[in-house]
C-alpha cells in the first residue's frame, strides 16, 4: 500500500506492507536510522517519535496509521547543524553510554520540556518512565534533562 507522511518537515511517499510498523518504514524505507529497533513491543522506548506531536513507540504504530500525519524523529530535533538543547545536554553530561536507548530518551525529554519547561525530578522520571536504559543508571539522564531545561 502507498502512504504519504511528513517526517521532520519533509514530505515522503512510501510503498509499505499493510502490517509494517512505522519504525520499519522510518529506518528501512526512509533511511532515518535514529529510532532504534530494540524490543518491538513498546516496552523500551528506544523507537520513540512524535506523531502529530504525541509521543509514541513507533514499533507499535502501523505505517498505514501514519498516512497523512506528521512524524518527528530524533534526527528532526536538531535545527540544521545546531543540536537541540536536549541533544547537547545529553552529550555534555555524559548521559550517553552505549547510545542504543538515547534517541528515545532524547525525543521523550524534548517532548517533556515542550510542555513543562522546568520539570521536577519526579516529573522527569514520570515522563521518561516508558524508556529503559541498561547502562547509565539514569542519574546522568536526569542531569541532562535539568541542564536542557536551563537552556
Amino acid at each position: 500500500m502507498k502512504i504519504e507522511l511528513t517526517v521532520n518537515g519533509q514530505h515522503y511517499e512510501a510503498d509499505v506492507w499493510a502490517g509494517e510498523s512505522l519504525l520499519v518504514t522510518l529506518r528501512d524505507r526512509l533511511e532515518l536510522p535514529g529510532s532504534k529497533n530494540a524490543c518491538e513491543q513498546g516496552e523500551c522506548g528506544s523507537c520513540s517519535v512524535l506523531l502529530d506531536g504525541d509521543l509514541v513507540c513507533s514499533c507499535l504504530v502501523l505505517a498505514a496509521q501514519a498516512n497523512g500525519h506528521a512524524v518527528r524523529t530524533v534526527e528532526g530535533l536538531a535545527d540544521g547543524d545546531r543540536l537541540h538543547p536536549v541533544q547537547e545536554a545529553f552529550a555534555d553530561t555524559g548521559a550517553v553510554q552505549c547510545g542504543f536507548c538515547t534517541p528515545g530518551f532524547v525525543v521523550a525529554a524534548a517532548d517533556l520540556l515542550s510542555r513543562v519547561p522546568d520539570p521536577s525530578d519526579d516529573e522527569i522520571r514520570e515522563a521518561l518512565s516508558g524508556n529503559l536504559c541498561r547502562c547509565t543508571g539514569y542519574s546522568k539522564i536526569l542531569d541532562a534533562v535539568h541542564r536542557a531545561a536551563g537552556r
